[in-house]
């Protein structure tokens, strides 16, 4: 066990330094932040003095150096929108990020699991049409959009919650509500293919022959038997949901938290910012995939790593 943890930390840390070295090389082909900080008509003089001042003038092996050497140490270096430490602007929004996060994801996975669970025990009923139909609308619904009419409808017409902000629920609800819809779809179609197929496996048979109570049935054996896809394709889309789907509704909704700076970071140019960033959320999903694969034994005791 604990060597294949020491392995996937190592591995994890690979991958965090080749996606930390991407976006290295491509914030220095966006274009020069220099015309970002200064004013139109600011002297050649100027722009030389700040290039430097930034250490844009070095050639790039050196600032790639620079880089990693402060990484290794825990220095991303100053924000040069807001002028303090990188690391620090980026952490102060992280608890923001993870109250939506996690909110909106236990709301999906909640109601996911018992909903793809109901249409696999009645397949083709009304009730499978209806969760398969409503699994369907939420995958397909462009999130923004969806963000945009629940604004205008419970915030601007019903005035029951904030259009934006942060501090209340009422400030949560929506964008929570919002975020949750997509992977609430996902889970739902993952747990009912993978239902269906435990079903009819025939261990299933074998204990309903026993006279075993359905709901025993149901939840301490297929359900188990399907928790590692059911866990798997949860994992996933909490990635999606702290690497994408939090930029757009962090924005639609002013939410201060990662998502929105990261937005803010590259309006501005702000290449530290932008790369602390990158570290922080890179770092939180590869942790997220090895505590997820950790969790395989549980359901499936074939699964060992020794």
């Amino acid at each position: 066990m604990y060597k294949y943890i020491f392995i996937r930390l190592i591995n994890a840390i690979i991958v965090v330094c080749g996606v930390s070295l991407l976006v290295f090389v491509l914030t220095r082909t966006i274009g020069n932040p220099v015309d970002v900080m200064l004013p139109i008509e600011a002297s050649i003089a100027e722009r030389v003095k700040l290039t430097h001042q930034l250490g844009l003038d070095k050639p790039f092996l050196i600032q790639l150096w620079a880089y990693f050497s402060g990484v290794a140490q825990g220095d991303f270096g100053l924000s040069w929108w807001q002028r303090q430490p990188a690391l620090t602007v980026a952490l102060e929004r992280l608890p923001a990020t993870f109250l939506l996060l996690v909110t909106s994801f236990l709301l999906a996975f909640t109601l996911a699991v018992p909903l793809g669970v109901l249409a696999a025990i009645k397949p083709k009923s009304l009730l499978d049409k209806i969760c398969s139909t409503g699994s369907l609308l939420g995958v397909c619904l462009p999130n923004f959009w969806l963000g945009l009419m629940l604004i205008i409808v419970f915030a601007v017409k019903l005035g029951w919650f904030y259009t934006s902000g942060y501090g209340t629920w009422r400030h949560l609800v929506l964008p929570a509500v919002t975020l949750s819809v997509l992977p609430l779809g996902r889970i739902t179609q993952m747990v009912r293919s993978a239902m269906l197929d435990q079903l009819q496996q025939q261990y299933i048979v074998t204990a309903r022959s026993k006279g075993l109570a359905e709901w025993v049935v149901v939840v301490r054996h297929a359900l188990k038997n399907a928790g590692v896809t059911i866990v798997t394709i949860s994992g996933w889309e909490l990635g999606r949901m702290m690497a994408g789907y939090t930029v757009v509704i962090e924005v639609v909704f002013g939410w201060p938290g990662l998502g929105q700076l990261v937005v803010e970071s590259i309006n501005q140019q702000d290449f530290p910012l932008l790369q602390a960033l990158t570290f922080v959320i890179a770092s939180i999903i590869s942790l997220l995939n090895l505590v997820i694969d950790l969790t395989y034994p549980f359901f499936d005791p074939r699964i060992k790593y020794d």
